[in-house]
């Protein structure tokens, strides 16, 4: 049908006059051994259109908040003032940033990828534990927070083909290091030039915090409160104010995230915020933590 505009039945040519466009859509990878689109076939083929993953950060937040299914039962289809969801813009750009990272890493490989549905399921994982918390808690309110993120690892490791070395290491232990490296590259966004050294002496004197990603916004803004400026110091860059306790928990476990990136602070495997341990310098000068996941900042 395609060259010949003809098709024979039982040995008798059948012309019929179609005024038809095929559209061929697949990942070539998976019905072919070359990872290629068999030649007959191309050959026929107009015109081929190479997709590719997106280039710029924004654009994968709005495909993401395109494709992702944020609507759910007792919740607005939209973000606003008038619903009870809000997903704080920084979560969004780390949840991406994600993918960004996994792509550019050598243990993840190149040739399967990372596609968009990388991020697409993981917000919705984030969503959904952020939903469950409410849930337990008793809150109108409904905003993500970094643990969510980490509640959402799950999402990311079927997402990921792994080279050998990411198989010894382990999909998880991986994934929670792409989620430092993105919070270190979305935090220095939005904190560039902004002072925490007060924040990060509190945890040099031997205190430690952990918010659980069970725990309600006032529970985690008590203990906060504790941590001299991060309050303040964490709602510079977002209009929201301080009454708002969900979405500046929300920031201020952003800001402890990404000094855990810069390795000013660490982070245990339960989620707990200290101070750096047993830190070294290499050659280059780098600070490395023992408690650090093996990676980019390792």
């Amino acid at each position: 049908i395609m060259q010949e505009g003809d098709v024979q039945i039982k040995g008798y040519p059948v012309r019929l006059p179609l005024d038809v466009m095929l559209i061929f859509s697949a990942n070539p990878e998976d019905y072919t051994a070359r990872g290629k689109i068999i030649t007959p076939l191309k050959d026929r083929i107009g015109t081929e259109i190479m997709t590719h993953y997106p280039a710029e950060l924004q654009t994968a937040v709005e495909i993401t908040r395109q494709e992702a299914w944020v609507s759910r039962s007792g919740l607005d289809n939209t973000e606003g003032s008038s619903s009870r969801l809000h997903i704080p813009e920084f979560v969004r750009e780390l949840v991406e940033q994600i993918a960004f990272e996994a792509r550019d890493d050598d243990r993840v490989d190149k040739h399967s990828g990372v596609s968009q549905r990388l991020p697409i399921t993981v917000i919705e994982s984030v969503l959904s534990n952020a939903e469950r918390r409410a849930l337990l808690t008793g809150e109108e309110e409904i905003v993500p927070r970094i643990s969510d993120v980490y509640a959402a690892i799950p999402s990311m490791t079927g997402k990921m083909e792994l080279e050998y070395e990411g198989e010894q290491i382990g999909a998880s232990r991986i994934a929670k290091d792409l989620i430092k490296r993105a919070a270190g590259e979305v935090f220095e966004g939005y904190f560039v030039g902004i002072d925490f050294a007060p924040t990060v002496q509190w945890f040099d004197q031997g205190n430690n915090l952990r918010l659980a990603d069970t725990a309600s916004a006032q529970e985690c803004a008590t203990l906060l409160e504790a941590v001299p400026e991060l309050l303040d110091t964490a709602l510079i860059p977002f209009d929201f104010k301080k009454s708002d306790q969900a979405q500046t928990v929300a920031a201020c476990e952003f800001v402890l995230e990404g000094l855990y990136a810069e390795n000013k602070i660490s982070r245990n495997e339960e989620g707990g915020y200290t101070a750096v341990t047993k830190a070294k310098k290499d050659r280059r000068g780098m600070i490395y933590d023992d408690l650090t996941e093996t990676g980019k900042y390792s």
